[in-house]
């Protein structure tokens, strides 16, 4: 019995399937990506309103709009690259226990082992982003590596060093 006219229209009909899938994945994906970028953007204009407004700007204020400048980045970054920077949440989670480490010191006067609980997480975070780091340069991952020649082709770039040729033989007569 002939079957192929069945099996090319599941064929056909997974083909279909998966196209209109992805493009509904990916309105979703970007329709989110906007909606985030632009809750953060409304978010970091209405603080810096704020901040604006007082008689004075602390460092509070200057540590919470790089926040906001971090997160706006990241944002970026994962709608250019479908891939969520850990380094920048990292970055993050700093600036924002800095923030926290400093209001704790201007409102307290006396030191406590809040302090070193602060610095240490903060410490933490630094050797976790060291280790990060390590890890991305020395054991990239073949999508990492195809999205940065992406984007340096993008940019009339080359971060990526050339593939090593295979050594020619040589033939001694």
């Amino acid at each position: 019995m002939n079957t192929e006219w069945a099996e090319a229209l599941r064929h056909r009909m997974h083909d279909g399937a998966d196209s209109l899938g992805n493009l509904l994945v990916e309105g979703f994906h970007y329709l989110a990506l906007f909606a985030i970028g632009g809750v953060t953007a409304w978010a970091a204009i209405a603080e810096f309103l704020l901040i604006l407004a007082k008689d004075h700007i602390s460092v509070d204020d200057v540590l919470l709009l790089f926040i906001y400048l971090e997160l706006g980045a990241m944002v970026g970054i994962y709608f250019k690259t479908n891939h969520m920077p850990v380094r920048f949440l990292i970055y993050v989670a700093i600036t924002a226990l800095t923030r926290l480490l400093i209001a704790d010191i201007s409102h307290h006067s006396e030191p406590d082992m809040g302090i070193v609980y602060i610095t240490g997480a903060i410490l933490l975070l630094a050797f976790a982003n060291l280790v990060v780091r390590y890890a991305s340069s020395r054991y990239p991952s073949v999508e990492n590596s195809n999205m940065r020649s992406k984007l340096a082709s993008n940019k009339g770039e080359n971060l990526t060093a050339p593939a090593p040729q295979p050594a020619q033989e040589v033939h001694y007569s």
